[in-house]
């Protein structure tokens, strides 16, 4: 189950102390890489998140994580505190939350892209370089092909959507036939 409420909290703890001293960026690249180890390794998630290991077991395996990943002592405390409030299980969300306050102090948005066909490079900068336009943002997109919407494209950036597909088109159309009934 998402705890989102909760890592965003916590995220928003560790980046207002990353934000005073500018380690943010340091913080989130750790995150990030605690992240990546959650769903590379099994078997550390287990040693940490697993009731059946007392809460010491599950310090020592911390402790050894911070000393190999060489981090200062408030990232250090903080990765603690999570093993002793037995919240270990949502670093993975942390570290998520985290990466977005971090683009949100960078001014950076993500974006998707949803075409019927692949889209060319210089069409994919285009349509970048229009998203950055009007969100006023620097923008990051991903792409995805759904031949299902026929022909355009969907755009989505946080709360903006711009659906220019033939899918959603034709739909309106048949609305507009079906009205004049």
């Amino acid at each position: 189950m998402k705890q989102t409420i909760l890592a965003r909290r916590y995220a928003k703890a560790l980046f207002t102390v990353g934000k005073e001293k500018t380690t943010f960026e340091e913080y989130n690249q750790i995150l990030q890489g605690v992240a990546e180890l959650y769903v590379s390794n099994p078997e550390v998630v287990d040693a940490l998140t697993n009731p059946l290991y007392p809460i010491d077991i599950k310090e020592k395996v911390m402790d050894g994580m911070i000393r190999s990943m060489g981090v200062d002592k408030i990232m250090g405390n903080f990765l603690r505190l999570l093993v002793q409030k037995k919240r270990t299980e949502i670093l993975p969300e942390i570290a998520e939350e985290f990466q977005v306050m971090v683009d949100d102090e960078k001014n950076i948005s993500h974006g998707n892209v949803i075409s019927a066909i692949e889209l060319s490079a210089d069409l994919q900068a285009n349509v970048q370089a229009t998203l950055e336009k009007l969100t006023g943002k620097k923008v990051k997109l991903t792409t995805s092909v759904d031949p299902s919407i026929i022909g355009g494209i969907i755009a989505k950036v946080g709360d903006l959507v711009l659906d220019g597909s033939i899918k959603t088109q034709l739909a309106g159309l048949k609305d507009s036939i079906k009205g004049r009934e």
